[in-house]
């Protein structure tokens, strides 16, 4: 599943999802790097 987080307060990546963390923060992977932030709520 695909899936945006913000990791700063104007920086977004999007990317395959591969675990949400226990404390709410979202994990996701683009390419060979991984990146975690706080995901971004869909509508």
């Amino acid at each position: 599943m695909i899936r945006t987080i913000t990791i700063a307060s104007c920086i977004a990546i999007q990317g395959r999802l591969v675990e949400i963390l226990a404390d709410g923060r979202a994990v996701v992977r683009v390419g060979n790097r991984l990146f975690c932030g706080a995901p971004v709520p869909r509508n």
